[in-house]
């Protein structure tokens, strides 16, 4: 992305405001707030888990029978074969294919049943309609949701058909065992239930992933497969076996591949002064970062902003780099820049299983979309 790409995700970023959706909507709609003046002071006292992206050393380290926790490429699924489907793959709004962002691995391991577990986030491209997105979450209890970011969870006991109940070796040997889902040859994120109509052999996930694999090139390489199938070094022709070693896409905008690295908040409490050992591997620069913040904090307005804004930066100066905050308990809670705009309890749905309160699991940080993945070039968060 060049540098006015850049001012101009910014700008976007500055223009977002939390607020109803329309102006004239009545005072008794608006953004309920918890009056818990101690929300930062009991998450201080939370084991909060840090997540910092770093390239890959091996391709084989993010395959999904290492069970990684990883940001952009394609996701590593943890049951390959059982993916989500229908619109769930797609924005509510716009009814688009979502994108892969970061997927987090959270083994619960007190039940056999969650010894498995891992968190997959995907979100729409469009900030129109993360922008719709976010004023649909002040509606409580919608006759329909619409969302234009969507978590999935996925879990799995230690004895299972996809991987052996030993822990993997961490090596190149690690194989799970079986093969997965033919997945789409565009994006290499959702399941390829659609073929291509010409030379039956390209899988898709969608009518738009088609469209936009013929026009950049697959038109040409359509004709030489209907000639000579077995030449063809695509991914639908293995049956689902490209995820055992690295996919190969054929997509060029999907956001570079990372692994997150994970690393207690409390060994940063005393390296604030000094060590700057984790900085100097850094992917995110730290100049970066502070002049995206200092950017932010010149348009907030008031002093309990820029009061809670500072509260924030305190904190995330421990370790400015981390993308992700990780902390599974039932009083943790996320790390607020603003004072206004949280939800009320009221606001939060319940679980649609069981009809008990969710609790707060993880947060992930700008850092990743500003100073991460905007220096690739691809479409971002930030296009209309």
């Amino acid at each position: 992305m060049d540098m006015d790409g850049k001012e101009d995700s910014m700008e976007e970023l500055k223009g977002l405001r939390i607020t109803p959706l329309d102006d004239d909507d009545d005072d008794d709609e608006g953004i309920a707030v918890d009056d818990d003046e101690d929300d930062d002071e009991e998450e201080e006292e939370e084991a909060v888990i840090l997540g910092f992206v770093e390239k890959p050393q091996h391709s084989w380290s993010v395959l999904r029978q290492q069970f990684p926790s990883k940001a952009g490429g394609v996701p590593a699924w943890l049951d390959a074969y059982n993916l989500p489907s229908g619109m769930s793959c797609a924005c509510d709004i716009c009814g688009q294919p979502l994108q892969f962002v970061l997927q987090v691995y959270a083994p619960l391991v007190e039940k056999d049943s969650t010894f498995h577990r891992t968190l997959f986030v995907f979100m729409c491209l469009s900030m129109k309609c993360l922008q719709r997105d976010q004023h649909e979450q002040w509606k409580r209890h919608p006759e329909k949701q619409s969302r234009s970011v969507k978590v999935f969870r996925c879990q799995l006991p230690r004895a299972n058909t996809f991987y052996s109940s030993e822990p993997p070796k961490g090596n190149a040997t690690d194989k799970p065992l079986t093969p997965g889902a033919p997945l789409c040859n565009w994006c290499g994120t959702w399941k390829g239930d659609k073929f291509c109509s010409s030379c039956k052999i390209a899988r898709y996930c969608s009518q738009k992933h088609q469209a936009m694999h013929w026009h950049s090139g697959h038109k040409l390489e359509c004709q030489q497969l209907r000639l000579s199938p077995q030449s063809s070094d695509c991914n639908a022709c293995n049956g689902g076996i490209a995820e055992i070693r690295a996919q190969k896409v054929a997509s060029k905008t999907l956001w570079p591949e990372y692994e997150i690295k994970n690393e207690h908040e409390s060994d940063y409490d005393t390296e604030m002064s000094g060590g700057d050992e984790h900085t100097n591997n850094s992917l995110v620069s730290r100049n970066r970062i502070d002049d995206s913040m200092k950017s932010l904090m010149d348009n907030f307005e008031g002093d309990a902003d820029k009061k809670s804004w500072a509260s924030f930066q305190e904190r995330i100066a421990k370790a400015p780099e981390q993308v992700l905050r990780y902390c599974r308990s039932a009083s943790s809670k996320p790390l607020w820049p603003m004072s206004g705009g949280h939800p009320s309890k009221a606001d939060i749905a319940r679980c649609s299983y069981c009809g008990g309160p969710l609790c707060f699991e993880f947060q992930v940080l700008g850092n990743l979309t500003l100073a991460t993945f905007s220096s690739h070039r691809s479409p971002t968060i930030y296009h209309q």
